[in-house]
């Protein structure tokens, strides 16, 4: 996309503009009526187009391929060239979102640095729609526990259809960067990957945001639906969408076109939609905050993202790889982590979840000296959210002692401890604590400890039978 197409009925123009400019070293095609002029179009979209407003023998004028051009290639400036007389029509033009307009006869000096001022705007709305999808490469999705595995099966899934996806969990889980994954693994890869900030939509202006609008004095600015034609849009926590908002959103579904604000021609685009919420969307539907419709519009594939505390295994790996990651992007000191760190770090209430772990490293990289160890007193002595009552927080030392070294009165909430760090897995937690499984499980049952592999554990007041069962389960 880095030449011209000009248009015009008079071969003797055409040529003549295509050998001023191909003597500037700019590469050119040439159409002489609005059929050719739409086939080049469709064939390779411009760097410029320019265009005369007259046409002889043609089904459309100029205006008419002015529109049809900035509906489907809004980005693509376009000079109007106009005959003596007709400035009150290019002025028109330069409404419908012209960029620039030529008098006939023109002056060659005033062409070209018109045609230089176009081409430098093609390459900024070039390299501007590039950092766009740029912004949506994603971070490497790391995980190995079975929760992680389990989510990446079912994203791998949905790559490959074009099905509207509702990811769900609670906010830091990584919400978007399932987003950006199913994009990113998607035969859509290479087109934009646009996100709609519900929760920031100002109502003021969330139509022009979504839609664009056009007859301004900038012409035709389009909006995020139309910058992810090809793509794939993402509403991030739909459900705090304004209700005004999302039947319009729905109408698009519906339709999969709309009209820019100002406008009266019908906009078409091809979308992949992906929303996301950390909310209860049902209990959202019957306090009047979400549309039904708009619900099982979008709720057509549902993926539920685990939380941290879902994938503690995966901590050790996901904090190795945000060390490395900051080492990159801020030049922040490349440190590893102690054992007693790491062992605290699983430990720890992670509210956040992701999220918050990545912003406790940058922290502790920020602020530690040197390049050594990352000890376990440089973390946080409490973890950073509410505590369970009756809960007791354990130090870093005690968290890695065996379990034969523990006092007695931390017996309960050290395997507990334990047991939630390995996901609920007794063999692992037997082995990190000193203790066949079968000792293990007897320890358990005479605690009232519940265990399962998705919840880890928790005390229960159960009968032994009870606890038996509900131990061995897991």
């Amino acid at each position: 996309m880095s030449d011209i197409l000009i248009v015009d009925d008079e071969r003797d123009i055409r040529e003549l503009i295509s050998d001023i400019l191909q003597d500037e070293g700019y590469s050119t095609r040439l159409a002489g009526n609005s059929d050719d002029a739409m086939a080049e179009i469709a064939a390779e979209q411009p760097a410029l187009l320019i265009l005369d407003i007259w046409l002889k023998d043609s089904n459309m004028d100029g205006i008419d391929i002015l529109k049809a051009a900035k509906r489907d290639y809004p980005e693509v400036p376009v000079v109007i060239i106009s005959g003596h007389g007709n400035i009150e029509i290019a002025v028109a033009a330069i409404k419908q979102g012209a960029y620039d307009f030529i008098e006939k006869p023109f002056n060659i000096d005033q062409l070209l640095v018109v045609i230089r001022r176009a081409m430098e705007t093609s390459r900024l709305r070039r390299e501007n729609t590039e950092l766009k999808r740029q912004e949506g490469t994603p971070s490497e999705m790391v995980g190995e526990s079975a929760a992680f595995r389990a989510l990446t099966s079912q994203l791998d899934k949905v790559t490959k259809s074009n099905g509207r996806v509702m990811l769900t969990g609670p906010a830091g889980a990584g919400k978007d960067m399932a987003a950006r994954f199913i994009h990113t693994n998607s035969n859509r890869a290479s087109a934009p990957f646009i996100t709609v900030n519900c929760a920031g939509m100002d109502p003021e202006r969330v139509e022009e945001m979504l839609f664009g609008r056009e007859g301004s004095e900038r012409g035709v600015e389009p909006g995020l639906l139309e910058q992810a034609n090809g793509g794939v849009i993402y509403f991030d926590e739909v459900a705090d969408m304004p209700l005004a908002t999302q039947s319009k959103i729905l109408r698009v579904l519906v339709d999969q076109q709309f009209v820019r604000v100002g406008g009266s021609d019908k906009v078409r685009v091809d979308l992949r939609v992906i929303s996301s919420t950390n909310r209860e969307l049902q209990s959202e539907i019957e306090a009047g905050r979400l549309r039904e419709e708009l619900y099982h519009r979008l709720n057509v594939v549902p993926i539920p993202v685990p939380s941290l505390e879902e994938r503690r295994e995966d901590i050790p790996m996901l904090a190795a790889h945000f060390i490395d990651a900051l080492h990159e992007a801020q030049g922040l000191p490349k440190r590893t982590l102690s054992e007693e760190a790491i062992a605290l770090m699983q430990t720890m209430v992670w509210p956040g979840n992701v999220r918050q772990l990545k912003n406790l490293v940058e922290r502790v990289l920020i602020l530690g000296e040197g390049n050594d160890e990352i000890e376990a007193k440089e973390l946080p002595s409490e973890s950073e959210g509410t505590q369970e009552e009756d809960r007791v927080v354990l130090s870093g030392a005690l968290a890695t002692l065996p379990l034969r070294e523990a006092r007695e009165a931390f017996e309960r909430e050290y395997l507990l401890t334990q047991i939630n760090r390995f996901g609920g897995n007794i063999s692992r937690t037997a082995n990190f604590v000193g203790m066949e499984r079968s000792a293990l499980h007897r320890k358990l049952k005479s605690l009232g400890v519940v265990t399962s592999n998705k919840a880890g554990a928790r005390v229960a007041h159960v009968s032994d039978g009870e606890a038996e069962s509900e131990t061995e389960a897991g």
